[in-house]
């Protein structure tokens, strides 16, 4: 899949963002000081959110958000002179992602999580590394094209997603009477849909395509027409981190003006 021009748009727009280098009294802010003391950074990452972060064949984590994180890795590394420093992964699913950043079990979740106004009252973002849309998908031989083909049928969204709001509210604004069937992962959910348990699986279209593409035969899931607002996603860290902020920031938007940035998302998208 090709660099698509809305991506780039966003990409470069961020790059006015002025994030200077992070100053030696952020430094001691509290992530960063916790990642000098341990010696470890601590990176969330999810198991089934293709192509952001998810398992290869080999259980590994890899992904877009992972070659992102790496960086932010080496760069904390240079910043508090830790020649050793730890990567600790932890597997984080879109129920206990943010809990777990909030407490501090996480120091940076590397996945494909949207940034609005509900969940930055709990943690912070980075700025914006993607910009998704939810919509339906379905079984091709369905016969169906929109969500009004929804009416009275069953349907899936992954447990502690976006989607569980917006599919509600389209239950409720468009009186469909769907009966809603929560899974607790992405891979799930597209299982769910697969088995005919459900007959459409409401998410953002990058991670829809992803799981698609991963089917033995993605022709056979198509989208329903048209789709929702469009969501942004980011890094997502603990809240009232400026030091640790900064720095994320200041990768991601250095990225963004080189070119290395754009270089990454091709080897995913």
């Amino acid at each position: 899949m090709k660099l698509v021009k809305p991506l780039q748009s966003l990409a470069l727009g961020m790059a006015f963002i002025a994030i200077g280098p992070v100053a030696q009294a952020q430094i001691a802010g509290e992530t960063l000081q916790k990642i000098k003391d341990t010696g470890t950074l601590t990176i969330g990452y999810r198991e089934s959110s293709i192509p952001f972060s998810y398992l290869d064949g080999q259980q590994k984590p890899v992904g877009f958000s992972i070659d992102l994180c790496q960086r932010i890795a080496d760069k904390v590394k240079q910043t508090l002179s830790l020649s050793n420093l730890a990567i600790k992964q932890v597997a984080v699913n879109s129920s206990n992602r943010i809990p777990l950043v909030s407490n501090g079990t996480v120091d940076i979740e590397c996945g494909g999580t949207a940034n609005n106004l509900a969940r930055q009252k709990q943690v912070s973002f980075s700025v914006a590394t993607f910009a998704g849309q939810p919509r339906w998908l379905v079984r091709t031989d369905s016969g169906f094209r929109t969500s009004s083909d929804l009416k009275d049928k069953t349907v899936v969204v992954t447990q502690g997603s976006n989607a569980v709001g917006f599919v509600r509210k389209i239950n409720e604004d468009e009186k469909l009477r769907m009966q809603i069937i929560q899974a607790k992962d992405h891979g799930e959910s597209m299982l769910t849909l697969t088995n005919g348990r459900a007959v459409a699986f409401l998410e953002d279209d990058i991670l829809l395509a992803g799981e698609r593409a991963n089917t033995s035969n993605p022709a056979e899931y198509s989208f329903l027409q048209g789709g929702y607002e469009v969501g942004y996603y980011g890094l997502m860290f603990k809240k009232d981190n400026a030091g640790f902020k900064a720095l994320v920031d200041g990768v991601l938007i250095g990225m963004m003006k080189d070119g290395s940035f754009e270089q990454v998302y091709k080897t995913w998208f």
